[in-house]
């Protein structure tokens, strides 16, 4: 098997996840009338850019590159010192630096996973209203920080 087709299986899994666990959050978070109760302002607001319109993809987008840039640096080190070597005949011949593509996918997948995890874990209680906040320890919402 070629380390191209194992990433197309890794990742496929991956998406089909991430995929789903998204779904899943989502219906936990309308609430009874069907209203989105977390960035539904922003959503439906076309004048916004993009980027503020979906805070999570622009922060997966954001993790994706930062990722990206510095698996390729460590992966091109680990190779260049002689760590790790491939076997030219299981890759594609595509380079990201010194290490074959194929070694970015597992950075492509943990994107995908990780947030979806996080999304499906969740923290179980509600989030403060505007304005309010939470004291530390006590669990008591108030406006000025007193605990009163």
């Amino acid at each position: 098997m070629t380390y191209t087709a194992l990433n197309v299986v890794v990742l496929l899994v991956a998406g089909v996840f991430a995929v789903l666990a998204h779904r899943v959050a989502n219906r936990r978070r309308h609430d009874g009338g069907g209203a989105v109760t977390d960035h539904a302002e922003d959503a439906g607001r076309p004048d916004r850019p993009w980027y503020r319109r979906h805070p999570r993809r622009t922060a997966a987008l954001a993790t994706l590159v930062i990722l990206l840039v510095l698996a390729t640096v460590f992966d091109s080190v680990i190779v260049g010192v002689g760590l790790v070597a491939y076997d030219r005949s299981r890759i594609s011949g595509f380079y990201a630096g010194l290490a074959p593509v194929e070694d970015l996918a597992y950075v492509v997948g943990a994107v995908l996973v990780l947030p979806a995890v996080w999304r499906l874990l969740g923290t179980g209680r509600s989030r403060p209203e505007p304005g309010r906040r939470r004291s530390a320890g006590r669990g008591i919402d108030n406006r000025d920080g007193s605990g009163r």
